[in-house]
């Protein structure tokens, strides 16, 4: 049963101001004034707005970093650490993306008000007036999601700060807010143009196209399962994870998620490219194509927005001063393992991952196995460097093609109880396309409903991995500890070379060249492998031919590499490395699958007085 609720909105100082804290009582918003809504320019700037505040680099680096395809490679000592490995303390949880979202919110609900009273001149500004409430529907909708997939049943109002009929708002149970981002996204798509007409010219705002892919997205985690409790109690042994009770709204559900695929798919105005990497290659350097639907734009120099670092922070290793690349530091990498989840004809690994770093000569460095960086976002692919090291200047990509033809293969099962003609089609599409257009290498397709249920989730983590959506992904699945308990398994398999990598070469022998700007896929390749450390004459040989031994399980770390977080052992013990054993160490079945809120969070809001989440 809903509980009695109370209002708590915050606003930031002005409108078009960075944002503030939002547990702190604002000045009157710069929206109460006529004027902006008297003039379509500036309602245009307004809903930019809210663009402005709808992302936050957390989603992607502090709760993103705990999953089977990331890990952090943050000090053991700091909080974001522990975060990654599920050691959640309610005091040092980030609040950011829970700021961020609250205040897109706020401004969407404020013109969501004012808005529809404006009298447009003409036709023209008539459907203009329609875009920008759709876009504010749909950026509604989709900060709610971004909330309820992190924290589960939240605060939710509809209303803006100057209609709050109190201060305080406690939680609302995630199925009514989950229906309501539905109802929000199904206006919005009545609203927005499709991007073939002309009226959204960049990916960076929602068209017609994105809002009916994000529907799909906010469907499936609506119907899909959670970490749930008694909103009443709060007791602890009420935690269970469970899909909503409601089967007849569950099918409904994933209906709408396989309608509003399919709208995208009928419609043809998006595809997949027939290069995975020029996916990558494009989306860095703001040259948008077909697959991209929607991005959080960060182009250009004032807007590099909420310390989003994007490529450096998730990118490839350059040691500070080199020559050409300037520096990125890598604090969120591949989980060491992913390597080799992909087949060695599956284009997308070498663009997934990167295996190699720049040194301060400017030259490729190989990277050991334990060093496994992010590859979609590397700088040496970057044409223009951005304002700074950490502010290149990258969009982030919010929705691709290739995951609405998945949603709708998911769907498709989930409704049919196994797959369809349609959904197997849509996999294969993905698959064909990362085999370079061979589809005799895709292998069979399950046609049973748990088999070809567990390929989508192995094809969206191979598909989208590092885009921000495993961890949670696994979650609506419920499928969160038993998917990250194997992946730690598999990691200490791989660092003690047992079971499935007992045949993985641990010495490679390379040649060490100068990056270049736009660098193939694959800079680095090996010239020589080896299962066990060559001997001295072997070694001579390799200098001779100007070739540099690497130590492929870490124990010895190539000169270079930035971080040294990159040991499988303990020198000093031979003993697994503290980051490895303390991988997941804090995850629990029925608790990490969601996150505390910040202490600050409950300390300034009464409604949520005796609301954490249970058991913190």
């Amino acid at each position: 049963m809903k509980k009695i609720i109370y209002i708590l909105l915050t606003l930031s100082a002005g409108f078009f101001t960075a944002c503030q804290d939002w547990l702190s009582i604002p000045s009157p918003t710069q929206l109460d004034s006529e004027t902006v809504f008297e003039n379509i320019d500036a309602i245009d700037m307004a809903v930019l707005g809210v663009y402005n505040t709808s992302f936050s680099e957390s989603i992607f680096y502090e709760f993103g970093a705990n999953s089977d395809e990331t890990i952090s490679a943050e000090s053991s000592y700091n909080s974001r650490m522990q975060l990654a490995n599920f050691q959640f303390i309610p005091s040092e949880v980030t609040n950011s993306t829970y700021t961020a979202m609250y205040t897109a919110i706020e401004r969407a609900n404020s013109i969501l008000k004012k808005l529809p009273a404006y009298t447009p001149a003409n036709e023209a500004e008539e459907k203009r007036k329609n875009m920008l409430l759709g876009e504010c529907y749909a950026l509604r909708a989709q900060s709610y999601l971004h909330l309820l997939r992190l924290y589960g049943d939240i605060p939710y109002t509809a209303v803006p700060f100057e209609d709050a009929v109190s201060f305080a708002l406690g939680r609302t149970s995630r199925d009514e807010v989950y229906d309501a981002c539905v109802a929000d996204l199904q206006q919005a798509i009545e609203l927005l143009p499709w991007y073939s007409e002309g009226a959204i010219t960049t990916p960076e705002r929602f068209s017609r196209n994105a809002a009916y892919g994000v529907l799909a997205r906010v469907a499936l985690y609506a119907a899909g399962y959670s970490l749930r409790w008694d909103l009443e109690t709060y007791d602890p042994s009420s935690l269970k994870i469970a899909q909503r009770s409601d089967a007849a709204r569950i099918r409904e559900l994933y209906q709408i998620a396989s309608d509003a695929c399919d709208a995208v798919i009928r419609k043809g105005e998006n595809v997949l490219l027939t290069s995975y990497e020029t996916v990558f290659r494009d989306q860095i350097n703001g040259r948008f194509n077909k697959e991209s639907m929607l991005e959080f734009g960060q182009l250009g120099p004032n807007t590099n927005f909420n310390g989003a670092r994007i490529g450096y922070t998730n990118g490839m290793a350059a040691i500070r001063n080199n020559p050409f690349f300037g520096r990125a530091f890598p604090m969120q990498r591949g989980m060491p393992t992913l390597w080799f989840d992909f087949e060695d004809s599956d284009t997308r690994r070498n663009v997934t991952i990167i295996n190699h770093g720049i040194n301060i000569s400017g030259e490729r460095v190989l990277h050991p196995y334990s060093v496994s960086t992010i590859g979609k976002f590397r700088i040496t692919w970057k044409t223009e460097s951005g304002p700074s090291d950490d502010r290149r200047s990258i969009n982030w990509i919010s929705l691709r093609y290739s995951d609405v033809l998945l949603m709708f293969a998911e769907a498709q099962n989930e409704l049919n109880n196994g797959p369809t003609t349609q959904g197997i089609d849509a996999l294969k599409q993905v698959r064909k396309r990362a085999f370079g257009g061979d589809e005799s290498l895709i292998g069979a397709i399950p046609s049973d409903y748990a088999g070809f249920r567990n390929a989508v989730i192995e094809e969206r983590k191979l598909e989208l991995a590092f885009e921000g959506w495993r961890k949670t992904d696994l979650a609506r699945w419920g499928a969160l500890y038993e998917a990250l308990t194997e992946a730690k398994g598999k990691l200490i398999a791989l660092a003690q070379r047992t079971g499935q990598y007992a045949d993985v070469p641990f010495f490679a022998a390379y040649k060490r060249e100068t990056a270049q700007l736009e660098d193939p896929v694959n800079e680095v390749v090996p010239v020589y492998t080896y299962q066990t450390e060559p001997d001295a004459a072997e070694k001579a040989k390799l200098v001779s031919e100007g070739l540099i031994l690497v130590n492929m399980n870490g124990e010895t770390l190539t000169s270079g590499i930035e971080p040294a977080f990159a040991y499988f052992f303990d020198a000093s013990t031979g003993n697994l490395s503290s980051w490895v054993v303390d991988i997941n160490s804090g995850l629990v079945k029925n608790q990490s699958e969601l996150y505390p809120f910040q202490t600050t969070i409950l300390e300034q809001n009464p409604g949520l007085e005796g609301e954490q989440l249970p058991t913190y």
